[in-house]
């Protein structure tokens, strides 16, 4: 079997899940757009620079969690997937899923999103496996915190290995293993498959994808 893992923001979506989430609560009028849409930006940049402090953001961006019941939560979350993420999902996204899922390939998404605004992500894309930064819950109800490692840059390879011990399994055990992004924050990951292709890739990525010689691919 072969294995075929998609990072999510900017990769599968063409856009960004985690900096859409805030969007639309600031037009639910959730969130005051002058305080919250300035920092979201500021840490955005932040990623794409590569110097991102992933707990600085997390206690940032899973604040909002904390300050609705979960009911709501999931009534937003809905609308959120229908207004702002699925215009998201090009076709050729889909395809190369269907492409992969027609092989009969394993597929899992990674990304440093938390989980909760990603797994419907998952879900829509019609693939199984999710690792996603994961907020923090009591009786059901998020606190704003962060639960266990995120999955950003290496915390990917170490929560990646780790979801491959819990079955028994490592990547040497595929017969191929790809990985998708479009970030240089992935490349610790990029480095630990076979086939990793640069999808859209930012300056840094395409310069080390041409002198890796990966494959460089547009879902756009």
């Amino acid at each position: 079997m072969n294995l075929a893992i998609f990072d999510l923001d900017n990769t599968l979506l063409a856009g960004d899940s985690d900096f859409q989430w805030g969007q639309f609560l600031i037009e639910k009028g959730l969130l005051k757009r002058e305080e919250h849409e300035a920092k979201n930006i500021e840490f955005y940049e932040d990623y794409k620079a590569g110097r991102l402090d992933i707990y600085a953001f997390l206690k940032f961006q899973l604040k909002p969690l904390s300050d609705h019941p979960r009911a709501k939560l999931d009534e937003f979350l809905q609308q959120y997937l229908e207004h702002k993420v699925r215009p998201m999902m090009t076709e050729k996204a889909k395809a190369l899923v269907n492409q992969h899922k027609a092989n009969g390939d394993l597929l899992m998404i990674i990304t440093a999103t938390n989980s909760f605004v990603t797994r419907p992500i998952a879900s829509a894309f019609g693939v199984e496996h999710l690792i996603g930064t994961d907020p923090e819950q009591i009786d059901g109800e998020f606190t704003g915190n962060v639960s266990g490692l995120p999955s950003f840059q290496e915390g990917k390879v170490k929560r990646l290995h780790e979801w491959m011990a819990a079955r028994g399994k490592s990547l040497n055990d595929f017969e191929t293993t790809w990985f998708y992004s479009d970030s240089h924050n992935d490349l610790p990951l990029m480095k630990q498959v076979k086939q990793p292709v640069a999808v859209d890739p930012d300056d840094v990525l395409r310069t080390h994808a041409e002198q890796q010689g990966w494959p460089i691919i547009s879902l756009r």
